[in-house]
């Protein structure tokens, strides 16, 4: 009996310590750079913190991530294609979008550079040097930012990639970074995960710095009008702390060897 009421009470003791909306969860799709890059591990417990709340990440491609927003199974998204953003505000189903931050786009390849796309002079003809060697290219193709961005670049050449040497993976960033590592070939990566990934590859920056490589990233709330359900209080909530001073300074100072990974707007050397 004993041991009964003192189990019972080191329960009520530990009820009692739990913030009074501890049970209140809010969903978050999100591109894997996000994840990969190591930036939610920072941003993410100093706003649980403060709401008494826990986020529940759900980190895929940005085409997937807007897709539950779509079916109302997230509360809010956080990703990087504008394009298929404006899509999603225009078709009703986000509402407050804002900019959060940015980085670029870089195309990684082998440090010998078989291609020879170091010497081109933007990214399109780098990707048809690429091509017109036939040498290896992994494409996320999961319709990501990314693989946005990708498809952009190689309309802009020309070229319809097909062939042995293009292979789609449909995997995040990190996995595809390591696939091109493994097969000496060329990818499209965001910065911030090469960064993050530097370490374990020797793929190196070949191509950076044009200005259709700019990478934007967004927050959105998915719209209460669409899904009654979603919680959209909390939502605004997370849209004003990672858009808030807080959030921008936590963003500001993130870094991965000495190096920062993305830039809140208005600040860093990319405009």
């Amino acid at each position: 009996m004993r041991n009964l009421e003192a189990a019972l009470a080191f329960l009520l003791l530990a009820l009692a310590a739990l913030p009074a909306s501890a049970g209140e969860r809010l969903r978050v799709s999100t591109t894997t750079s996000t994840e990969n890059s190591g930036l939610l591990a920072v941003l993410l417990p100093p706003f649980e913190n403060r709401c008494g709340c826990n986020v529940d990440v759900v980190s895929v491609g940005t085409g997937k991530a807007l897709k539950l927003g779509e079916a109302g199974d997230v509360d809010v998204v956080f990703v990087h294609a504008r394009k298929l953003e404006d899509r999603f505000m225009a078709n009703g189903y986000g509402v407050d979008r804002r900019d959060v931050m940015y980085n670029d786009f870089v195309l990684l390849g082998p440090a010998d550079d078989p291609a020879g796309v170091g010497r081109t002079s933007s990214a399109p003809d780098a990707f048809r040097e690429i091509a017109a060697k036939g040498s290896p290219f992994i494409s996320r193709g999961d319709e990501s930012g990314t693989h946005q961005k990708e498809k952009e670049i190689w309309a802009s050449a020309g070229i319809v990639p097909v062939g042995g040497w293009y292979l789609e993976a449909g995997q995040g960033m990190g996995e595809v970074i390591m696939m091109a590592t493994q097969k000496r070939g060329y990818t499209l990566s965001d910065r911030g995960t090469y960064i993050a990934f530097r370490k374990k590859t020797d793929l190196v920056v070949l191509r950076q710095g044009d200005k259709n490589l700019r990478n934007p990233y967004g927050i959105i709330a998915v719209s209460p009008k669409r899904h009654p359900h979603v919680k959209y209080d909390l939502a605004l909530k997370f849209i004003d702390f990672v858009t808030g001073p807080e959030g921008r300074a936590l963003i500001a100072v993130f870094k991965v060897d000495g190096e920062p990974l993305f830039f809140v707007h208005g600040e860093g050397a990319q405009h």
